[in-house]
């Protein structure tokens, strides 16, 4: 063989080889992910996808609805804070378009308002009424989207570290999700995203859950191994691009708002900066309150606190109106 074939050869196995060894080991891995975290509920078709949920305590009581926030899914409700709340609420966890096992068709579907349509058509189909919304981090955006789309049906908002305002960056940990290109999302998500995220991984989730400790089975208990997989990486990077785009024009709508709620935050969030996203919020009519030593995986990391700040959001819930405000 020439020296040219050789290096033709080489270039060769490189350009084709060296995706497709990533692509299988990708899918091996989603494969894992799956097997870890098999499907926990039922999926209700919406317009551009579907609502995966699970459901648990008394139907008769306070309907709250658990929206997750980014690279997120329902687990991270499900881990501890739903079933205590099922003693004495109706609870549904549910995974956001795109994210877990809820379907989702297109990127663009990621924008804020559109998330809020596709949850706002479950909740139609599923028959519910008068919610309090639980959102945590880019969850509690999507809650916010959704209350003013529906200022009549959302009974109150308890509001987790969520995204309120635009940010100027994204958190380090997120930094390897802002790719705009749907094309090269795609490409990145099913060859070498999996692969380099399971490689750093432990510092990743060092960074989320900062000052406090990743739980040992975060992967398999909160749902964490579906990150294996790569619509999980697609999906986080389109949820990341869109938010950035569409939280301004959000932000631009607050003096609408008419649900009532509150806001809880970790007062050392280093993802969603409580200084930034929640006293703000109060000029809104919403209330404000902070943990101290806390961060931002608050309803892993202290379900007690969070139960308690979502039954008296629940309460708040249950006063008219005219009296909240």
């Amino acid at each position: 063989m020439s020296l040219l074939a050789a290096i033709l050869l080489t270039i060769l196995i490189l350009v084709v080889g060296l995706p497709l060894f990533f692509y299988l080991w990708t899918k091996r891995l989603a494969r894992m992910g799956e097997q870890l975290v098999p499907q926990a509920g039922d999926v209700i078709p919406v317009r551009g996808g579907g609502i995966h949920y699970v459901e648990m305590g008394n139907p008769r009581k306070q309907t709250l609805v658990m929206i997750h926030g980014l690279s997120g899914q329902l687990q991270h409700f499900t881990y501890a804070l739903a079933q205590d709340l099922a003693q004495d609420h109706h609870v549904i966890a549910l995974d956001r378009p795109g994210c877990g096992y809820s379907p989702r068709d297109d990127d663009a579907l990621a924008e804020l308002p559109e998330q809020a349509r596709m949850i706002g058509e479950f909740f139609d189909k599923k028959g519910i009424k008068d919610p309090v919304l639980v959102g945590h981090s880019l969850g509690g955006a999507v809650s916010l989207a959704i209350a003013l789309q529906r200022p009549r049906d959302i009974a109150a908002l308890a509001l987790i570290c969520p995204l309120t305002h635009p940010v100027d960056s994204a958190a380090p940990a997120f930094k390897p999700l802002e790719i705009r290109s749907p094309r090269v999302r795609r490409w990145i998500g099913n060859t070498i995203a999996v692969p380099m995220g399971k490689r750093a991984a432990a510092e990743t989730l060092r960074m989320v859950f900062a000052p406090e400790s990743c739980p040992e089975d975060f992967l398999e208990k909160a749902g964490g191994a579906l990150g294996l997989r790569p619509q999980a990486f697609v999906t986080a990077s389109a949820d990341l691009v869109w938010a950035e785009q569409s939280i301004r024009a959000q932000a631009d709508q607050y003096p609408h708002l008419r649900t009532p709620g509150g806001v809880l935050f970790g007062a050392r969030d280093p993802i969603v900066p409580a200084k930034d996203h929640g006293p703000t919020m109060t000029q809104y009519g919403l209330s404000y309150q902070s943990l101290e030593g806390r961060g931002h995986m608050i309803p892993i990391t202290d379900p007690d606190a969070c139960s308690e700040f979502i039954r008296g959001i629940s309460v708040m819930a249950r006063i008219p109106a005219t009296l909240v405000k």
